[in-house]
């Protein structure tokens, strides 16, 4: 399945929208294709400040590939969060990360 350009998308949002956030986002953008963590840090630092509806909305949508969930369970280890540390800082339920750690650890 072919996934979006998203490099592209947030270039040219930063470029039309958002010309003084280019700075803050450009060490994200350096790199050739952008996971899924790179994406939502843009998405946080673009859009920071929407409504509460609108977050959850996009929270009920959210979707991980492999990589960026052995990526997030990594995280765990090298910072040494708890579940509910982690599910906090990545704005996930603690079920989902026992989930994760069942399958993937």
């Amino acid at each position: 399945m072919n996934r979006p350009d998203y490099k592209k998308i947030y270039q040219d949002l930063i470029r039309d929208k958002h010309p003084d956030k280019e700075e803050r986002c450009s060490m994200i953008l350096a790199k050739d294709t952008l996971s899924v963590l790179d994406v939502l840090r843009l998405n946080e630092l673009l859009f920071k400040h929407t409504a509460k509806k609108n977050l959850s909305f996009n929270q009920q949508h959210k979707a991980y590939d492999i990589a960026t969930i052995k990526q997030i369970l990594n995280y765990q280890q090298e910072y040494q969060l708890n579940n509910t540390e982690l599910a906090t800082q990545f704005k996930l339920s603690r079920n989902t990360i026992m989930k994760w750690r069942k399958n993937f650890a």
